[in-house]
């Protein structure tokens, strides 16, 4: 049996949605690169108000592809 709560020690630090400067974080790159593809969408975000959020699910199968 799979444990759904089970994450890898490096997840533990980010939670299912992520703001941008912890999928900056998570990806490596810079906080404006990922402002850029947000208003582009050029990757996975959604807003709540004026601020962007981006579900972890979404950034992880955005970067397998």
């Amino acid at each position: 049996m799979i444990r759904n709560d089970w994450k890898p020690d490096f997840m533990k630090n980010y939670p299912d949605i992520m703001t941008i400067k912890q999928v900056a974080q998570y990806l490596g790159v810079h906080i404006s690169t990922v402002y850029k593809y947000a208003q582009q969408g050029n990757i996975p975000a959604f807003k709540i108000g004026s601020d962007w959020r981006f579900h972890r699910l979404y950034i992880d199968k955005w970067i397998a592809h």
